[in-house]
């Protein structure tokens, strides 16, 4: 597999591009539950698909890159990437996953996403894993299926490469008092801890979709909300985390940055940071945040080295 360092993108690849659709690549047949059994008790199916379920359940949706990173992170070895896209081409072909990719006028994409289909789900149930997929989870938008992506690859980065990481949620939950609306950071939280001292970060990704200014201003909002009336334990937190944006290149880091200060929902309990998905495929991340101060009545970027995120 090709390490992050040596990835020369200069577009990421979870970046909205115009005129973009979902394509269906699974298997749109009859699979009994009896088939599967049938497999399992072959050996044909066995642990390794099952961890691999368990993290496409987990994450929601997943490229294949991110499952085989995170199955070296649990201490699985898929052998080689071809050979992981072979099981994944088993449990396509069974319909306990499915598959889709993405096309644009720019051609089709170069990865493929998977998520959870009837029988995956009836699988977990069967081993008591906790699973709530529905069929109309494979329907959202691509918008929303990026920002997964884009938080995916963020937590993984900061397991992989932060030797202060503790542990992650893929989906925390949060809470706005004033408006009593309980809302999702889009791209998870990490927990880090050195020398006995805790502290935690929530990223919330951040795409050019269809109105994206004000999707981004609205959740700035229950934010502004949080942190204005937090208290130790507000949503499962013991301190006030630090909030950091994922976008989608460096521009647009400047242009959320804009929104939120023309908006005036900045946030005076915490230091707003910004960082993109390609700045997540450093070899380490001391200097993968930027923040924006003000000089001479101007805003200007500049990077923030935090050492904690050395390895």
């Amino acid at each position: 597999m090709v390490e992050d360092s040596q990835i020369k993108a200069q577009v990421s690849p979870f970046a909205i591009r115009e005129g973009e659709i979902k394509t269906f690549d699974g298997k749109d047949c009859y699979v009994s539950m009896n088939q599967i059994v049938h497999k399992i008790d072959m050996g044909h199916i066995n642990e390794i698909h099952f961890a691999i379920l368990e993290l496409v359940n987990e994450f929601e949706f997943i490229t294949s890159r991110q499952i085989y990173q995170m199955l070296q992170i649990k201490g699985i070895d898929p052998k080689s990437q071809d050979k992981l896209n072979n099981k994944l081409d088993q449990l396509v072909k069974s319909k306990i996953v499915t598959r889709y990719y993405f096309t644009s006028d720019e051609g089709k994409g170069i990865y493929r996403i998977y998520c959870l289909e009837k029988m995956g789900k009836y699988l977990l149930d069967s081993r008591e894993v906790d699973c709530h997929w529905q069929p109309s989870d494979n329907i959202k938008p691509i918008a929303m299926i990026k920002k997964r992506l884009a938080g995916n690859q963020t937590l993984i980065a900061y397991l992989r490469k932060v030797k202060a990481f503790e542990n992650y949620v893929v989906k925390p939950k949060l809470t706005a008092k004033t408006q009593g609306k309980e809302f999702k950071a889009t791209g998870g939280a990490v927990k880090l801890t050195k020398n006995k001292k805790s502290i935690q970060f929530v990223f919330e990704v951040v795409r050019r979709e269809k109105d994206w200014k004000k999707k981004t201003i609205d959740k700035m909002i229950l934010y502004k909300d949080f942190y204005e009336n937090f208290v130790p334990g507000d949503s499962g937190f013991n301190s006030m985390p630090q909030l950091i944006f994922i976008c989608e290149d460096e521009k647009h880091m400047a242009e959320t940055f804009k929104e939120i200060v023309k908006a005036q929902v900045e946030i005076a309990q915490i230091t707003l940071y910004f960082s993109t998905d390609l700045r997540q495929n450093s070899e380490t991340l001391e200097n993968t945040l930027v923040t924006f101060k003000l000089v001479n009545g101007k805003y200007k970027m500049e990077d923030v080295e935090l050492k904690l995120l050395g390895m």
